[in-house]
């Protein structure tokens, strides 16, 4: 009995002690779980489900519908083109941004594409598309064909307007290009190299992008970057959000190769809405200015001007009659805001003024003389008027064919010459029909100087018979043409 005893008392004890080791072991392991960092293990099942769950945390976007919202609102465009001489070749070369293009016959053919934005036929797509076309053809995705007609186009921002004779047509809702974020999903839609219906994804790698690339003075170049593949035949294509909706229209590639390789430009849909309802209801754009020419603010600006931030556009100067004079804004004065939206770069600046038209009154937060001042400023054209153009100006235009604008100073520098008037659009009229060609610099009309747009427009419209004009191109080329007015 006492052995028995012993034996019950060590094998109650040596349990006691067991169940006390494991009582601690497991309060210091609860001690060490609460405050490390353990790796996990992943459960392949649990994967699978996150990846196959779209409301899931990691689980990629689902751009099924938004494609298949688009194909049939996205067009082929073919243009057909007369035989160019030798001195428009050479200086054009640098300016066909995309496009499939060969000779045949004398006649000249591009490949783009188009957007439907309304039931009843009219598409945007690219100026550079159709530019000087003589003949326009749009298949839809169902390969219906019709001829199109230019309702018109804006070179300073790349964008055109046509228009088909057709019904119940399926067409893009406007997206907003301005609530876009860096990082977010879209969809390039378009025909590159021929291939119609073609869809690539990416996302918004950039906003506000200036890349040089439409080479007129008032250009409004304030693109989207994307990573989304797109190549000759995608210009006119639609940039869309992953609710199909249109946020964009593609118009540029980054490329030492003239194929995709890493950066596509759009152009936003915060301008394509202006710009298209502009030519809707005139025919052509009502563009507005502040008055000012600006530079951007940067580091070493910013240590010169004693500024707390870098931040905003410096205005280099003021134009006499521009609505920036008038409303007491003056040089060295520094731009943060356009209507409380920051503007940190001039493309920010041209495409906040550029959503607007000449009467149009917007509100700017200012530096001014070391402090923040806000101004309301009524913009104005560019004659600094606050009226809309006027109509007879664009009857004047559309006998012409030709769109014009004051050089640059830098073309002038390149050139080295004083003053001229630039064509910048070409379509069917009278200096179409004389042989002039997009990019002219017109110097002399009847050998009297013309400095000016207005210039140019006044000597066309008070003459009758024929005209003498006298010019260059930007090759160095020097052109005479006559035209019966």
């Amino acid at each position: 009995m006492k052995e028995f005893i012993k034996i019950l008392s060590i094998a109650i004890i040596g349990g006691l002690i067991v169940a006390g080791f494991q009582h601690y072991t497991n309060n210091n392991n609860e001690l060490i779980t609460d405050n490390t960092i353990k790796d996990e293990v992943i459960n392949p099942a649990m994967f699978q489900r996150v990846r196959n769950n779209p409301d899931a945390t990691y689980a990629s976007p689902d751009l099924k519908v938004a494609a298949n919202k688009t194909l049939h609102s996205v067009v082929y465009i073919l243009t057909e083109f007369t035989s160019k001489s030798s001195v428009y070749d050479d200086y054009f070369s640098i300016n066909d941004f995309f496009g499939n293009k060969k000779r045949s016959n004398s006649v000249l053919r591009a490949s783009g594409s188009g957007v439907i934005l309304s039931s009843n036929g009219y598409i945007v797509t690219n100026n550079h598309v159709v530019q000087e076309a003589d003949k326009i053809t749009i298949t839809l995705n169902d390969k219906r064909i019709y001829n199109a007609k230019i309702i018109g186009t804006d070179p300073t921002t790349d964008l055109a307007l046509l228009k088909i004779e057709e019904k119940d047509l399926e067409f893009i809702s406007y997206g907003n290009s301005d609530k876009l974020e860096v990082g977010a999903w879209v969809l390039a839609v378009g025909n590159p190299f021929n291939l119609t219906s073609t869809v690539t994804a990416g996302i918004i790698s950039a906003k506000a992008r200036n890349i040089n690339i439409l080479g007129t003075n008032s250009a409004i170049e304030s693109f989207l970057q994307t990573d989304a593949v797109v190549n000759p035949g995608n210009s006119g294509g639609a940039l869309v959000d992953t609710d199909g909706k249109l946020v964009g229209i593609n118009a540029a590639i980054a490329s030492r190769t003239g194929s995709y390789i890493g950066y596509s430009f759009a152009i936003p849909v915060s301008i394509v809405k202006k710009v298209v309802k502009d030519l809707k209801e005139f025919g052509r754009v009502q563009r507005a200015y502040i008055g000012v020419t600006i530079k951007e603010v940067d580091a070493k600006l910013a240590k010169k001007l004693n500024l707390d931030q870098i931040a905003g556009v410096y205005v280099e100067s003021i134009l006499e009659k521009g609505a920036a004079k008038q409303s007491g804004i003056e040089q060295g004065d520094i731009i943060l805001k356009v209507d409380n939206i920051s503007v940190n770069s001039s493309s920010e600046l041209l495409e906040r003024v550029g959503l607007h038209r000449p009467g149009d009154k917007i509100k700017l937060e200012i530096i001014h003389n070391q402090k923040i001042k806000d101004y309301d400023v009524v913009l104005t054209n560019t004659y600094g008027e606050t009226k809309l153009d006027d109509v007879s100006e664009l009857n004047n235009m559309q006998r012409t064919g030709a769109k014009f604008e004051v050089i640059s100073s830098s073309l002038k520098k390149n050139l080295q010459i004083n003053y001229g008037v630039q064509v910048t659009s070409i379509e069917v009229g009278l200096f179409k029909s004389a042989g002039i060609r997009s990019g002219f610099i017109l110097q002399t009309i009847d050998k009297n100087k013309v400095t000016t747009v207005k210039e140019v427009e006044e000597a066309l419209k008070n003459t009758s018979g024929g005209i003498l004009i006298e010019g260059l191109y930007p090759n160095g080329v020097r052109a005479y043409y006559g035209i019966g007015i």
